[in-house]
């Protein structure tokens, strides 16, 4: 931006979506979500302003169109905001507002194309002197006759935002699509339990849309497998942490209690026994670290241990709610919404996955709870979740870092 530019300052505005609708209590949602939106640009200079529902983030003065760029990608990755706009802070006065629209699409593709164009503005200060419409008109007409933009107010293939607001107006013509949803942690915390396939890291960030802090659990097949599922769950939490922030992984060497849940000699039930006293192991870890949830990936019918019957009986394991946001998904949907996020190239990396130690030539479609509570009273499944909770390992997202 050279010096004295009609354009003013570089500055992002945040839209909330679903927030706005809250009640008595939405200050305290607003509050959680400024204090997330802090986090993420923790890298960088910037205050924070709301006002009526948008977010302002003012931008050191000088500061390059490329940083403010970077805090506008950064942030729409914040549950919470539904769009971002990068966008010029002016001075509010109706002659200097029009310099800065000239100014704003002068090398615009749309303008070379002469596209259609619209000015679409909005008054918070109703002292402006100019209504909405009027702003519109004044705007508008300067565009035309500068560039000879046809204007289409149905459907324009150029909008020009107009805010004004309390000290200042607001100048923009596009948008990032934000998260939307709920701020990370104004709905409680859960554990997710994390496997390295594309089913759940999708539910975990599902549920951190709906206002829930996320940790994970991931089970390792260790000792009779190696750490390349540790090293793929770690960079799947680490992907997935833009969204909320210092996440927390743990690992369960879980490969001798597959052993001996295969030594029962139930091979038809022994994924379903092995989903059990991982679910009890979870509960166990959720007590601890003051979870209220466990989250899943499920998904009705996709493979044998979801068929209704066999999640009815993980249920009855545990007392602790499991929540699980894909169960009405395909796995085509499932698989777009990896890929939207960034976890489906991760997730399709090769691994040794744990649940091959587990896998009979027929797996029970019909599991009856009876049979399974019999299995785990022969492996004394309520002490085995606490000794395996007891050693699960931590690992920080700076674990791995060279």
């Amino acid at each position: 931006m050279t010096a004295g530019s009609a354009l003013g300052e570089p500055c992002v505005l945040l839209k909330l979506g679903e927030v706005v609708l809250k009640g008595r209590n939405r200050e305290l949602f607003e509050m959680r979500l400024r204090s997330n939106i802090k986090g993420a640009l923790k890298d960088y200079r910037v205050e924070v302003r709301q006002r009526h529902g948008v977010i302002a983030l003012f931008l050191p003065e000088g500061t390059a169109d490329e940083v403010a760029e970077a805090v506008a990608k950064r942030v729409s990755d914040v549950p919470g905001i539904v769009l971002v706009h990068l966008a010029r802070r002016i001075a509010k006065d109706p002659e200097a507002i029009t310099k800065a629209a000239i100014e704003l699409i002068k090398d615009s593709d749309e303008v070379s194309r002469n596209a259609r164009f619209a000015v679409r503005s909005r008054r918070r200060d109703k002292r402006f002197p100019l209504r909405s419409n009027e702003l519109d008109r004044l705007v508008g007409g300067t565009i035309n006759d500068t560039y000879g933009l046809p204007v289409d107010l149905s459907r324009p293939e150029l909008t020009v935002h107009i805010e004004v607001d309390k000290d200042e107006a607001f100048l923009f013509t596009g948008g990032l699509p934000g998260q939307g949803g709920l701020p990370v942690g104004s709905s409680g915390r859960a554990l997710a339990l994390l496997s390295g396939g594309i089913d759940s890291p999708v539910a975990a960030y599902r549920m951190m849309r709906r206002g829930l802090r996320v940790d994970f659990l991931h089970f390792s097949g260790i000792p009779f497998t190696t750490s390349e599922s540790i090293y793929k769950a770690y960079a799947l939490v680490r992907n997935l942490d833009r969204f909320q922030g210092k996440s927390r992984l743990w690992v369960v060497p879980f490969g001798k209690a597959q052993q001996s849940i295969k030594a029962s000699g139930q091979d038809r039930l022994a994924v379903i026994a092995q989903r059990r006293l991982m679910l009890k192991t979870a509960e166990e870890v959720a007590h601890r670290i003051r979870a209220e949830a466990l989250v899943t990936g499920d998904s009705l019918g996709q493979v044998s241990s979801q068929t209704l019957t066999n999640i009815t009986a993980q249920d009855n394991a545990v007392d602790l709610p499991i929540l699980r946001p894909l169960i009405g998904l395909d796995k085509t949907e499932i698989m777009a919404e990896a890929r939207r996020i960034g976890t489906l190239q991760i997730s399709e990396l090769p691994d040794e996955d744990c649940c091959t130690l587990l896998a009979p030539r027929s797996a029970e479609t019909r599991a009856k709870i009876e049979d399974l509570k019999q299995i785990e009273r022969r492996l004394d499944a309520e002490d085995l979740a606490v000794q395996l909770a007891d050693s699960i390992r931590p690992y920080k997202l700076d674990d791995f870092q060279q």
